[in-house]
């Protein structure tokens, strides 16, 4: 069914995506360390509680924390700011999150969380693949049950960047090809210049693709700058590309955009 964002029509498999709202951007700043003595001096009473909310959030617009704090939104980005520089929340696009939970979880805590959304996903995108295709699968563990799905119906050609992927394929069934690249982690994932250029030797009727989030303004961003340019390449590649992610990945920041929503011709939420 179609899905109208302010970046353009794409259509959606599993409903409507949290709504997409442009956000303002934010300016940069650098400010020197300082003590832990000066930090609790120095911090406001305002910023004090914004770090608790945060805390207890885990995220915030800057809109929600100037409506909250009655304050505008100029004076909300400058306690994000300071409170970035401080290391006690960090920063994204339209709004702040704990300093605590940007650290990334373990690959293998992320395969228990939103079990069921990514099984419901992994569902609905292997109902849109066609019986004999050759697809690209992007490294994750969403699109691990993906393929899990998919290797059980036989006559695939499987490119992908993961070997977790890559094991759950069998050769006896299945033509699979692991792109060449560096090991990036415990992933699985193989990147670097080489796994590029072997995708531009290829053309794929489907290119699935994952992401850490997708921001209000339709930005769909991850956080390794070499597993995007691999996702990046597949997507030239694919005559059809499919953006994977559950809900909770909306709504979210992260450090390099992949692509707009607007340039995946599917969308499969959870």
């Amino acid at each position: 069914m179609p899905m109208q964002t302010p970046l353009g029509p794409t259509r959606s498999l599993g409903g409507e995506p949290p709504e997409v709202a442009a956000k303002a951007s934010e300016p940069s700043s650098a400010t020197e360390p300082e003590t832990e003595e000066a930090v609790a001096a120095d911090l406001t009473a305002r910023q004090e509680q914004v770090v608790a909310l945060v805390e207890q959030q885990g995220y915030a617009t800057i809109e929600v924390l100037a409506e909250t704090f009655g304050v505008s939104a100029q004076t909300v980005r400058r306690d994000i700011i300071r409170l970035d520089s401080l290391g006690l929340l960090q920063r994204f696009h339209g709004g702040v999150g704990s300093a605590r939970q940007s650290l990334r979880l373990g690959y293998e805590k992320k395969r228990d969380l939103q079990v069921e959304a990514k099984l419901r996903i992994a569902t609905r995108a292997a109902a849109v693949i066609e019986e004999g295709s050759a697809l690209f699968l992007d490294v994750g563990t969403t699109l691990e049950a993906t393929a899990r799905l998919l290797a059980a119906r036989p006559g695939f050609t499987v490119f992908t960047n993961s070997t977790n992927v890559a094991a759950l394929f069998g050769a006896q069934h299945h033509r699979v090809h692991v792109l060449g690249g560096e090991l990036a982690g415990a992933d699985g994932s193989l990147v670097g210049v080489e796994t590029v250029e072997a995708l531009r030797s290829f053309r794929m009727d489907y290119a699935l693709i994952g992401c850490s989030a997708v921001e209000e303004v339709g930005v769909v961003m991850d956080n390794d700058l070499r597993k995007v340019a691999v996702k990046q390449a597949a997507m030239r590649s694919a005559r059809t590309s499919l953006l994977l992610a559950d809900r909770s990945k909306f709504g979210r920041s992260a450090r390099v955009r992949i692509a707009d929503l607007d340039d995946f011709d599917q969308v499969v939420c959870g």
